[in-house]
């Protein structure tokens, strides 16, 4: 149906984007050779209309946009496309929107009249500014959003390997039988045995950049160490992770899922380095055989920390003993800060799935452990939930940050195989039920019900963007400086 002057209609189409058509217009009439009143007396308008309408700052109505079609030879859907007519014109349309934004606005700063004299360099510089700007701001925005689902997607993809890389096992025993270590606990010169074995040379500073646990040069092939032990992480540790990304061949991450599952591989890598693979397979059995598995003796048969321990467990135990599994790290305020799992156990979840951040149930043994008197040992506890009846062990450990409990979980039919399996502590868990624990019983409700207003604490690192860059939270300025200083 044809479009007339006297039919009724809005007063613009629907998709109209007066910015991106007012270029459009001025890109035709000059191709044309026509000037303002020219166009505009051949279509019925003023010269002054045409001009609000070629600077984006008047919609015209339909009867006008057909008239300027067929004056320029095109038609309304193409006069209407959303691509600019040309570079010049997308740059002076990307600059006259970001100018007309809350944004520019709260930045202060000038407006700029464009023009045909306006330079496009100048034009090109403004756009590409404004798009940086906008870029950062969005980064920092969904960052936050992108670590959950980042997280959430390793951690599936944990679970579907039941935690076990062999190709990661592989390649940690190939590099501890070149330097001949033929089994248990791996010492810090055999560490550096490793480091010397690859052509590094291993260098403890006092001045290591704030922002990093090590730095690797790769240039003059040397692991830079802080001197001072920081007492959240073993030396040998840091050490052996450098060494993972290196063999690894890690580079720059791609993004944060790539930063994340370079982490992931090479505390991987550390722990088989740590704890060999064959050596502690043959630990593990020998404990089950006599029913006494306990995470602190992989602990302490390996010199490593508890959740070190715990971690390599959940690696191993599926593949060679049988036994599928959870772990935990728990923050004493009830939040998670790890966790995984291929046991079928429910674990707190957001609606994308993401678990960090979520508190535990009270009535799980992550939690109860906090209650316990005595953190000289484990503390077991079976607990019943609607996924089934775990039992767990749990330990209690400091960190800067505050007290986290560390735990590892299994089924009911698993739990024979552990020390602690005759334990009467018992609890039951119906989360996600509200009534679980999350909501005041009725006698609290009574007593206290709209007399108490709580100050929340905010877990600002869960809500914060995470720092932009190559390498998370680093500052890269201040890693170089730190390796031309040492070249000196």
């Amino acid at each position: 149906m044809a479009i007339t002057t006297n039919a009724p209609r809005p007063a613009a189409a629907p998709d109209l984007d007066p910015v991106v058509l007012g270029r459009r217009l001025r890109h035709l009439r000059k191709e044309a050779g026509l000037t303002l009143d020219q166009a505009a007396e051949a279509v019925g308008a003023t010269g002054s209309h045409l001009s609000l309408v070629e600077n984006g700052k008047r919609e015209p109505r339909l009867s006008l946009v057909s008239k300027l079609a067929g004056l320029h030879g095109t038609t309304v859907e193409e006069l209407l496309a959303t691509e600019a007519p040309s570079r010049r014109a997308a740059l002076e349309i990307a600059v006259e929107k970001a100018q007309r934004t809350e944004h520019y606005a709260s930045l202060g700063l000038p407006q700029i009249k464009i023009s045909p004299r306006t330079p496009t360099e100048v034009l090109e510089v403004i756009a590409g500014l404004e798009s940086e700007l906008n870029r950062r701001m969005e980064e920092q925005a969904a960052t936050p959003e992108e670590a959950r689902r980042a997280n959430s997607e390793l951690r599936q993809e944990m679970k579907e390997r039941n935690n076990h890389y062999p190709e990661l096992e592989r390649q940690a025993q190939s590099l501890l039988d070149a330097v001949g270590h033929s089994g248990g606990p791996l010492s810090h010169h055999a560490a550096a045995d490793l480091a010397e074995h690859l052509g590094f040379t291993v260098h403890s500073v006092s001045n290591l950049p704030h922002s990093t646990r090590s730095v690797t040069d790769l240039k003059n092939k040397r692991f830079y160490l802080a001197r001072a032990r920081n007492p959240d992480h073993d030396l040998r540790s840091v050490l052996l992770q450098a060494i993972g990304s290196y063999v690894l061949g890690h580079g720059e991450p791609a993004d944060y899922s790539d930063f994340l599952r370079q982490r992931v591989y090479t505390n991987y890598f550390a722990a088989a380095l740590m704890m060999p693979q064959k050596e502690t397979v043959r630990f593990l059995k020998s404990a089950k055989a006599q029913r006494d598995l306990a995470i602190e003796d992989v602990r302490d048969a390996f010199g490593v920390s508890y959740e070190s321990a715990a971690h390599r467990f959940t690696n191993l135990a599926t593949e060679h003993l049988g036994i599928t599994c959870h772990f935990q790290k728990v923050h004493e305020s009830g939040i998670i800060h790890k966790a995984y799992e291929n046991d079928g156990v429910s674990f707190p979840a957001d609606h994308t799935g993401a678990i960090e951040g979520q508190q535990v149930c009270r009535n799980w043994t992550s939690r109860q452990v906090f209650g316990v008197g005595d953190r000289f040992r484990a503390f077991n506890q079976y607990t019943d939930t609607p996924a089934g009846t775990y039992w767990c062990t749990a330990v209690v450990e400091g960190h800067s940050s505050g007290f986290y409990s560390l735990s590892i979980g299994l089924p009911f039919e698993h739990a024979r195989w552990f020390r602690g399996a005759d334990t009467t502590s018992r609890s039951v868990s119906r989360c996600p039920d509200p009534t679980c624990c999350r909501v005041p019983s009725p006698d609290l409700e009574a007593d206290w019900g709209g007399h108490a207003w709580p100050a929340a604490r905010a877990n600002a690192h869960l809500l914060a963007a995470l720092p932009a860059g190559a390498f998370p939270g680093v500052d890269e300025v201040e890693v170089f400086e730190f390796l031309r200083a040492q070249e000196r």
